[in-house]
């Protein structure tokens, strides 16, 4: 049988029973929402205020990133004297931005000039210089791309058969470096060339990138022989072009060491 009526009453559904709690119990689960809520906008409005302060202040000015005596403090070296500047001896461009004629090796005393087309006062130009050359109008292309800038040279006659030729071709500094292409170009040519010395040369120790030659002897009929050695090296802005002429054979020592002397002044 089933239940009495009266018992199936007794039992209130899930309805009745929330309708029966107090207003504080269905209430105190959305408590924790409104605290929240507002911790969210406590934050925002305290950042904004911040930024808006932040804003009206003054700017603070940075501490200076240079400072005196970082370098060179005056403390620091012997005596507290200050550091000189590097002399011309030390320094490679204060010696070249001077007069390149005095970074000549020395002509030897009492020997005559030789006959230096274009060479004036110690100083030959450009155009001169590239008529030395079998093709000149190509050469003073090429010296002028890269940047020619001066050039010194000195000549004399040693004896009555002997010719000696000293150049310092100098560039301006930039993307192309002049000296170092100018001197390559020209050792390049040296071996591969039938105008060449038709050998790699020697290097020239202490250069780094210095090399000399001797040719082989040149015999025309009707003309004495002709012997020619050669060397070339470069040394910052600076390259180094040196050629000796003679009508009798020429030392291995005679290029080498003038080649070292030469080197030793730059």
């Amino acid at each position: 049988m089933g239940a009495p009526l009266e018992a199936q009453e007794d039992v209130p559904d899930q309805q009745d029973r929330e309708r029966q709690e107090p207003p504080a119990v269905r209430s105190r689960a959305r408590t924790p929402l409104i605290i929240t809520a507002a911790a969210a906008l406590g934050i925002v409005g305290g950042l904004a205020a911040g930024y808006t302060v932040q804003a009206d202040r003054p700017p603070t000015p940075l501490p200076a990133l240079a400072q005196e005596n970082l370098a060179y403090p005056a403390k620091s070296l012997p005596g507290g004297k200050e550091p000189e500047p590097l002399s011309a001896k030390d320094d490679h461009r204060v010696r070249t931005d001077g007069d390149l004629r005095k970074l000549l090796v020395p002509k030897p005393a009492g020997a005559p000039d030789a006959d230096a087309s274009g060479l004036k006062d110690g100083w030959k130009d450009i155009a001169s210089y590239a008529l030395e050359f079998e093709s000149p109008d190509y050469m003073f292309g090429d010296l002028a791309d890269a940047d020619f800038r001066r050039m010194a040279a000195v000549a004399w006659e040693p004896s009555a058969h002997r010719e000696v030729y000293v150049r310092l071709v100098q560039y301006h500094p930039g993307p192309v470096h002049g000296a170092a292409e100018h001197a390559e170009g020209q050792q390049g040519y040296m071996d591969g060339s039938e105008d060449g010395a038709g050998n790699a040369g020697d290097a020239l120790k202490g250069s780094g990138n210095g090399r000399y030659w001797l040719y082989p002897v040149k015999n025309t009929a009707g003309y004495l022989p002709q012997y020619r050695a050669r060397a070339l090296f470069h040394r910052g802005d600076v390259m180094v072009d040196i050629d000796i002429f003679d009508t009798k054979r020429i030392s291995e020592r005679d290029i080498r060491v003038l080649a070292e002397r030469q080197l030793e002044r730059l």
